[in-house]
């Protein structure tokens, strides 16, 4: 390569960092609440057959991507009749397009002071239309982690809360 990349400046790099903490976290919320509104959707008496193909599913879900959770989420919560799953819905749509974006883009310093380009197409074509400073990084961790609360309040309405990866409640 002829040109490397410029070096973010470290505050910069560190708000990316926390914002891709975020969308970690969100993954994981996103989970936990498929698993809750998917097994209260089975029943009470789900038979042997049921029950297998449900946690075939389950399995799948753990390695799927952000894009592919939120979908599955949004259809949950659309089977049981969630408040307010069209601002959420629309919420996640914009956190995807944020992840991508903060996990794809090569960033290119701006003109404007403290601001950099990402230099990303998404998969229409689209690329981004600005520059993105500190703040934006701030607004989009504080929505991301938002969107996670209402996941995990919703999760926790069904009764079902299983457990957190990697955390023991001791």
């Amino acid at each position: 390569m002829h040109r490397a990349p410029d070096r973010l400046p470290d505050d910069f790099a560190a708000r990316i960092g926390h914002a891709v903490a975020g969308f970690g976290f969100l993954e994981e919320a996103l989970k936990r609440a498929i698993f809750s509104l998917s097994r209260n959707g089975l029943g009470k008496r789900a038979d042997d057959r049921a029950v297998a193909a449900w946690l075939r599913r389950m399995e799948d879900i753990a390695d799927d991507t952000l894009g592919t959770l939120i979908d599955q989420f949004v259809k949950q919560m659309g089977n049981a009749q969630v408040k307010g799953r069209d601002d959420l819905a629309r919420d996640l749509r914009q956190i995807r397009r944020h992840r991508n974006l903060l996990c794809h883009a090569s960033w290119k310093a701006s003109e404007a002071p403290g601001r950099w380009h990402p230099s990303f197409l998404n998969t229409k074509g689209e690329t981004f239309p600005g520059d993105v400073g500190n703040e934006d990084l701030e607004k989009i961790h504080e929505l991301t982690l938002a969107a996670a609360s209402r996941v995990v309040t919703i999760m926790r309405q069904t009764g079902i809360e299983g457990e957190w990866v990697g955390h023991d409640e001791d």
